[in-house]
């Protein structure tokens, strides 16, 4: 099958034969009818499998001139750098095309965006705060809305987005297209479908949680963190093989921690990314990388919401995931576009869990191999991984249950008068000798005599 079997129109057809493009990939001849056919649609498709395109083709070819403020077309993202990604998409299908598209996110300042939204627009790809933020400030009007997108939806239940979406959904207009694309199906992506959906065409080109066949997945069981530090540096001295890799790790902390390590391994050679990083080191370390100046990247699970950088030749999963879904996501960003991926997994015996987690949902076991005899196996561990002390019955450590809280303090010497209550109005006459009746004045002058 061809793009030609499609029916585009010509200025998609000369846009995609600028990018290369011939034939389309399962989830974009699958969708495209439904889409341009105006049903609601729920698409499941593993990462990399060109979900952007699916519903964008058939939007554009239907997307007619207009000359109206209001946008007509709402696609809505996780991550800023998934909203910088599915313009930039947007607008290799737009080439001859004329219409208008704004990504909006946070992070950057509102008032620009505010700006930007009132020249007018056609299409608003956003996060959903940045975006109910534009639409409670009145900036931005949804009564035009006719088509909603939402990518990625499981990623952005995981990251709770469920409150924010409700409030979207609460001002978009009721009559308007639903079309939803997701990599796995859980049961909260399952009870949107349910409340907001109506009677929606399920598109599943894979069964959820199938990882696409030509990545290739393997694990190493690793004691401690240094451990998999010594294994790592092993591998990455293979320049040619790991020529451009990129390193998952659970959290911000560890991410620098890693980060470190690296950079004086292989100084230059490294760039990290995470939510508390400015937007602009995180746009300029994802472009470093996707050009080549840097051959690794550490991240957390941020970069693994639907970010496309082609040739990455190895995801490293130096964290074993909690959720298997975030390591759907994360190996996603190898093997794109029918390429060969290399997957490799770092578990300590705590980790096992989540690994058995993610082996359930692929309904298949990952390959094992035995750490080489020339890595170093360290005693050293770090603070996460070393064991909690806890004493029980100390009985130097016996807390006094009379002895006050830690919020006891005295009061100061103005708040300690006596609450005097109803005898206060005597001990005022007592001191002043008021006169028992008010017509006699020298009452007190004659008491004294």
């Amino acid at each position: 099958m061809t793009f030609n079997d499609l029916n585009l129109n010509t200025p998609l057809y000369n846009a995609l034969d600028d990018l290369g493009f011939t034939a389309p990939t399962p989830i974009q001849a699958e969708s495209f009818n439904v889409v341009a056919a105006g049903k609601d649609v729920v698409g499941i498709a593993q990462t990399g499998t060109g979900k952007t395109f699916a519903y964008m083709l058939p939007i554009l070819k239907n997307l007619s001139f207009s000359k109206q403020e209001n946008p007509r077309v709402l696609i809505l993202v996780p991550t800023r750098e998934l909203v910088v990604q599915v313009v930039s998409e947007i607008e290799k299908l737009s080439k001859y095309i004329n219409n208008r598209v704004l990504g909006v996110y946070g992070g950057t300042n509102i008032n620009t965006q505010k700006q930007a939204v009132a020249q007018g627009q056609d299409i608003i790809v956003a996060t959903p705060g940045r975006l109910y933020d534009l639409a409670v400030s009145r900036v931005l009007q949804l009564k035009s809305i006719q088509k909603l997108v939402i990518d990625e939806v499981d990623v952005m239940l995981d990251l709770g987005f469920r409150h924010q979406l409700l409030n979207i959904f609460d001002i978009l207009p009721p009559r308007r297209q639903n079309i939803m694309y997701s990599a796995t199906m859980t049961k909260d992506v399952d009870d949107l479908i349910t409340d907001f959906f109506k009677s929606p065409t399920k598109i599943s080109i894979a069964v959820s949680g199938t990882p696409l066949e030509n990545i290739k997945q393997e694990r190493f069981d690793v004691p401690n963190f240094y451990t998999k530090v010594n294994l790592l540096e092993h591998l990455l001295r293979d320049k040619d093989e790991f020529s451009r890799v990129l390193i998952f790790v659970a959290y911000k902390k560890m991410a620098d921690r890693l980060f470190d390590q690296l950079e004086d391994l292989y100084p230059n050679e490294t760039c990290v990314i995470h939510s508390n990083k400015t937007q602009n080191y995180r746009l300029r370390s994802i472009e470093q990388f996707r050009e080549g100046e840097n051959r690794l990247l550490v991240a957390t699970d941020v970069m693994a919401r639907g970010l496309d950088i082609e040739g990455v030749t190895h995801v490293i999963n130096f964290d074993t995931p909690d959720y298997p879904e975030n390591y759907m996501h994360r190996i996603g960003r190898t093997g794109r576009a029918e390429n060969e991926g290399h997957t490799i997994l770092f578990s300590t015996d705590s980790e096992q869990d989540g690994l058995e987690r993610i082996e359930d949902l692929m309904q298949m076991k990952i390959d094992t191999l035995e750490i080489p005899e020339e890595v170093t196996i360290s005693t050293e561990l770090i603070e996460e991984e070393r064991p909690q002390i806890r004493e029980r019955n100390n009985p130097t450590k016996r807390r006094d249950e009379d002895a006050p809280g830690p919020a006891f303090h005295e009061k100061k010497e103005k708040n300690q008068k006596e609450n005097l209550g109803g005898s206060y109005k005597f001990k005022i006459a007592a001191k002043y000798k008021k006169p028992k009746t008010r017509g006699d004045k020298n009452y007190n002058r004659r008491n004294k005599k």
